[in-house]
């Protein structure tokens, strides 16, 4: 149960993070929802009643993350756990020998702009709200849990960008951990594999058939509220700090 814990969602509105927020609520916590001010966030705030708040957030603009951790804390009266969900992709190779194209570097700079340093200021302007929590029996403040992925370790061709902006977030947690202990605020990160996420859903059904078929064991795509229950396990043990857990049914990508 996540009975009084009040969390904060990024990228909450859909996918890992809409299910996210969903279970937080439904196990008994309150939660402040942050999506673009064009998703359907304030809506899924809505239907999810009084415990949910929905705070339209661009995680790389500093303003918009204080602005929802000032919503958070005037609404809910403090942050236990923040969840970074949100994320983008692009798929180019490094160069086009065909058409003699290299990679756009303002495509590469824009997702490692959105992933890494998006996730790195909802992590060090939350842990600033987290701190002024009374510490625990455990001297526990919060936690902080963000999303890698599996390609954040062997990465496909084209994934140059999402690979890179991945492999830094798994490449910060350990050190963050250890910049927030004294302060009783733990650090770790989840990186899925496949799920059955709204991009995915765009492709045909036989895309999505094969693409299940390459996962070892379960054989199938990733349901959304395992990872929350993911998550919601990362808030209740104190004993998980620094680490990055695969949550990928034991896929290797291939090239």
């Amino acid at each position: 149960m996540l009975k009084n814990v009040v969390g904060l969602v990024t990228g909450g509105a859909s996918g890992l993070g809409k299910a996210t927020v969903e279970r937080i609520v439904r196990e008994g916590g309150r939660v402040t929802l942050c999506d673009l001010p064009s998703s359907a966030g304030a809506d899924l705030a809505k239907a999810l009643g009084s415990n949910c708040v929905f705070a339209p957030t661009d995680i790389t603009k500093v303003s918009d993350v204080e602005e929802a951790l000032a919503l958070t804390k005037k609404t809910f009266g403090r942050l236990d756990a923040a969840v970074n969900c949100a994320g983008i992709g692009v798929a180019f190779k490094t160069y086009n020998f065909n058409k003699n194209v290299p990679h756009n570097l303002d495509d590469f700079a824009k997702v490692l702009t959105v992933n890494t340093v998006g996730t790195f200021n909802v992590i060090r302007l939350s842990a600033g709200l987290m701190g002024q929590n009374e510490p625990d029996a455990d001297n526990q403040r919060g936690v902080i849990i963000n999303t890698a992925s599996v390609a954040a370790f062997d990465g496909q061709m084209g994934q140059a960008a999402y690979s890179a902006s991945k492999g830094a977030i798994v490449g910060m947690t350990l050190p963050i951990a250890r910049d927030l202990a004294s302060q009783g605020i733990r650090v770790n990160t989840i990186a899925p594999g496949l799920f059955d996420t709204p991009l995915l859903a765009s492709l045909p059904e036989k895309v999505r058939a094969f693409l299940a078929k390459t996962v070892p064991n379960p054989s199938r795509l990733g349901n959304p509220d395992e990872f929350a229950h993911l998550v919601q396990h990362v808030i209740l043990n104190h004993m998980m700090n620094g680490e990055t857990i695969r949550l990928d049914g034991a896929i290797r990508m291939q090239p």
